[in-house]
């Protein structure tokens, strides 16, 4: 039986989740969380082996989870479902430990292959997505200034882009408010911006902003 965690903060969204794997006869749900906090504190809770995961939630979305599994001895597997299908956030959700990512309008058999597929050992995403990863590390390709940020990095990156401030940033991300200015400051170095304005326009100019 694959024990599954559905993290998702839209309730019709996550019913929609965990109605569709409660059809499947080798598919547990032990448990649903509606924020990275919370979700965290059912992984303590549960024996859980693949974690449904948004990237967008309230206290802690998706990459702040994968930062915090990051550091787990025992972690589940991860796909990520998410409303942005950009091949950008998916390189970074990859890079940050998740062995699937899946668009929500995707098919529902998609989401069952693949947590049937990584509870195995193995990854992964759509075809169309697969297609978009390929172009994206191919090494004759001019890589954009964000495509080398870190994980962490693009995630403070985002929610530059969304307006929050470092203060904030600090507190959703659970970092230091100097280690917040830090990572804001390597941002803007790597991808070449002044200003926090700057930084907005480069987001909206590469479909980056949420």
């Amino acid at each position: 039986m694959i024990r599954v965690l559905v993290a998702d903060d839209h309730p019709l969204i996550r019913s929609g989740v965990i109605a569709i794997l409660s059809e499947q006869a080798d598919i547990h749900v032990v448990a649903q969380a509606a924020s990275g906090r919370e979700t965290l504190q059912l992984l303590r809770k549960h024996d859980v082996d693949v974690l449904v995961l948004d990237l967008k939630m309230p206290d802690g979305g998706g990459f702040d989870v994968l930062a915090q599994l990051s550091g787990w001895m025992a972690r589940p597997q991860v796909v990520v479902l998410s409303h942005y299908a950009e091949d950008q956030l998916a390189i970074q959700a990859l890079r940050a430990g998740a062995a699937g990512y899946l668009p929500k309008e995707a098919a529902p058999e998609l989401l069952v292959t693949a947590i049937r597929r990584i509870h195995a050992g193995g990854r992964f995403v759509t075809e169309e997505l697969a297609a978009l990863l390929v172009d994206a590390v191919d090494p004759t390709r001019a890589r954009a200034p964000h495509e080398t940020l870190a994980p962490r990095e693009f995630q403070v990156f985002r929610l530059l882009a969304a307006g929050k401030k470092t203060p904030a940033i600090a507190s959703e991300l659970t970092i230091s408010v100097s280690t917040a200015h830090t990572l804001r400051r390597r941002v803007q170095d790597k991808l070449g911006v002044a200003s926090d304005v700057e930084l907005a326009r480069y987001a909206l100019d590469h479909g980056l902003a949420e």
